[in-house]
């Protein structure tokens, strides 16, 4: 069963301070004389070594708040602190050095350097961290050692997927990030990469954080966040996560 927390959120978070916090986050963009909340007052938090899941459908604002969180994005209104340090108070400086040492981002679209190999498309995390992993190890993690002299185009829409995974890794991140991960694979290739997900959380105690559409997704994590219109419509912790080979949709 999933504990359920208060909706949208006016009262000011427990004084104790959770890993990721959002406190009353907002973002605007103008069209026309138009002014559209993006996030609309966003207050939510998750702890530390969470598998969190943020639902919503496509225009919530789900990626508005991933790319705040990542530093790829700032907020209008609002604090976001990951772990002690205040995101939101950046220069652009300290947001370049943030998305460099602390974020691990996995996108839908793979965004793998198609001349470059497997095995060169993680080591790319080697030039930008201040501690990186082993290129070999995380490819080795990913069930991929085997074809990491391989380039995109010789592997299959998951282990591509997995590529992008091992590379996020290798830069040893404070927190993953996951933008419609499952997007553009089938069904059973989608449960694979899930569930590569789902074990690097639980084996390595990382912060994963997925967002998606798909509502089914939300008996795997230990947190989940409903999104909808720029707003938290909800928030529940589950303290027994489901496996996701035990998903179906």
């Amino acid at each position: 069963m999933f504990k359920k927390y208060a909706t949208q959120q006016k009262e000011p978070l427990m004084s104790r301070q959770s890993f990721v916090q959002f406190k009353d986050v907002c973002k605007y963009y103008q069209m026309g004389d138009t002014r559209i909340a993006a996030a609309d007052h966003v207050t939510f938090e998750i702890e530390k070594g969470e598998f969190c899941v943020i639902l919503g459908p496509s225009g919530a604002g789900k990626t508005t708040v991933l790319n705040m969180l990542g530093g790829m994005d700032t907020c209008d209104e609002g604090t976001i602190i990951l772990d002690g340090e205040e995101v939101s108070a950046f220069s652009q400086k300290r947001l370049t050095q943030y998305r460099r040492y602390d974020v691990g981002f996995v996108f839908q679209f793979y965004n793998l350097v198609q001349n470059l190999t497997a095995r060169e498309n993680v080591e790319l995390a080697s030039e930008i961290c201040r501690d990186p992993l082993d290129a070999d190890m995380v490819l080795e993690e990913v069930g991929l050692l085997k074809r990491r002299d391989n380039f995109p185009a010789q592997l299959w829409g998951g282990e591509q997927q997995r590529v992008s995974i091992a590379r996020a890794l290798a830069k040893n991140p404070k927190i993953l990030l996951c933008d419609e991960p499952t997007g553009a694979l089938d069904y059973k290739t989608g449960k694979q990469v899930l569930a590569l997900l789902q074990d690097t959380c639980r084996q390595k105690g990382r912060t994963v954080i997925v967002i998606t559409h798909n509502s089914a997704l939300a008996a795997m994590a230990d947190r989940v966040i409903r999104i909808n219109s720029g707003r938290v419509v909800d928030m529940q912790c589950n303290p027994t996560p489901t496996p996701v080979e035990r998903i179906e949709w």
